[in-house]
């Protein structure tokens, strides 16, 4: 509660005056500088004060009000200053860029993206403090509405990021269908490997020697390894080559990641093996319980939960790693990061990075429901 208290205090004072303060947008001539900065006078005009209004209204209810009314006033008056903030960064951009060459881009700049970020976790409070089903979950659904909204309106169309997301929209679509697809099929490997391995009782501590050993190894240098390893391979075997094995592409990236998963999901499956301690079993013995039983009332409830941890830490390790696939040609966002790396497109790298993000917050969020849900369902 002093927590909250205090976390809704500071956003209402000091969030009006970062708005104030930082600036907004930049505006530049191409989308490969940074360009002048843009203060909230003139990135917001008329829409300036009632968002500030908002802004301040919003996380001010939530620190000093109580019960559920409070906090969803609360939670409305954050969603509508997020709302004029959007769409005044959008007019503002429009009417900077009117009359000027295609190529001058309006950006958001710190101001904004300070002010959408504490706007969005004073939302997300707000709603866990209504007590609204899902909590998080039902903010992050109120912004993707909103988003979407001005999206489709129109509102947003002005902004660089909106430009960016325009043009690339083709291979955006592709860059996402391919980097989903790469981190399930390396969360599939891993755990079939996992299970495998899980059978070799003696050879335990060998296991989780090497797959701990593999996390000190990094990235770019064991995707940069299993390329040369494959290129030997396949030049010491080259009929491989008809069953559409490359040394560059998926084949290399899936084994990369699916080594890195390796060790979230063998530690969770022993922590799982082991829930069920040696009296639970001594019990169900003395009980008479078949080993069928034992399965369904001891170790699936007791180590469940467990096994989903494992299961959320090693998807949204999955997520970030698959971003490393563009670097040996898998594809997937990582190429939109890197490309706007390469080129010094800051807009570019945001429109691969956000989706990223994104899908590992809601991966986070449903497994650790889950997680949730089985430790309710099934207490220890």
């Amino acid at each position: 509660m002093i927590l909250r208290l205090l976390a809704g205090l500071s956003a209402a004072t000091l969030l009006p005056a970062a708005l104030l303060l930082l600036p907004l947008l930049h505006l530049a001539p191409n989308r490969l500088v940074t360009g002048a900065p843009v203060t909230a006078a003139d990135a917001l005009g008329a829409w300036l004060w009632p968002g500030l209004a908002l802004a301040a209204l919003g996380p001010g209810l939530l620190a000093a009000g109580r019960g559920k009314a409070a906090a969803g006033l609360a939670g409305l008056a954050c969603l509508g200053a997020l709302a004029l903030l959007l769409a005044g960064l959008g007019a503002g951009a429009a009417e900077l860029t009117a009359g000027k060459p295609l190529a001058t881009r309006a950006r958001l700049a710190s101001g904004a993206w300070t002010g959408m970020v504490v706007l969005v976790g004073a939302l997300a409070l707000a709603a866990r403090g209504a007590r609204l089903p899902g909590g998080g979950m039902t903010a992050s659904a109120a912004v993707a509405g909103l988003l979407a909204c001005l999206w489709i309106t129109g509102h947003l169309d002005a902004l660089s990021l909106a430009v960016e997301l325009r043009a690339r929209s083709d291979t955006l679509g592709t860059a996402l269908r391919d980097h989903i697809v790469l981190s399930l099929g390396a969360l599939g490997l891993a755990a079939g490997l996992t299970v495998a391995l899980a059978l070799w009782r003696r050879g335990r501590g060998a296991i989780e020697l090497a797959v701990s050993g593999v996390q000190v190894v990094p990235a770019v240098a064991l995707l940069g390894g299993l390329v040369a390893a494959l290129s030997a391979l396949l030049a010491t075997v080259p009929a491989l080559r008809d069953y559409g094995l490359s040394a560059l592409g998926t084949l290399p990236a899936l084994i990369g990641i699916a080594a890195y998963l390796l060790l979230p999901l063998w530690r969770g499956q022993q922590a799982a093996r082991r829930a069920a301690s040696p009296a639970h079993l001594a019990a169900a013995d003395a009980l008479g319980l078949s080993r069928r039983q034992i399965l369904a009332t001891i170790r699936l409830p007791l180590g469940a939960p467990l096994l989903v941890g494992g299961l959320r830490v090693a998807a949204v390790q999955a997520l970030g790693l698959a971003t490393l696939g563009a670097l040996v040609g898998a594809g997937g966002l990582g190429t939109l990061v890197f490309d706007g790396m390469a080129q010094f497109a800051p807009d570019l790298i945001l429109l691969g990075a956000l989706p990223i993000i994104a899908l590992s917050l809601a991966t986070e969020a449903a497994l650790g429901g889950l997680e949730a849900a089985l430790r309710r369902h099934w207490p220890r």
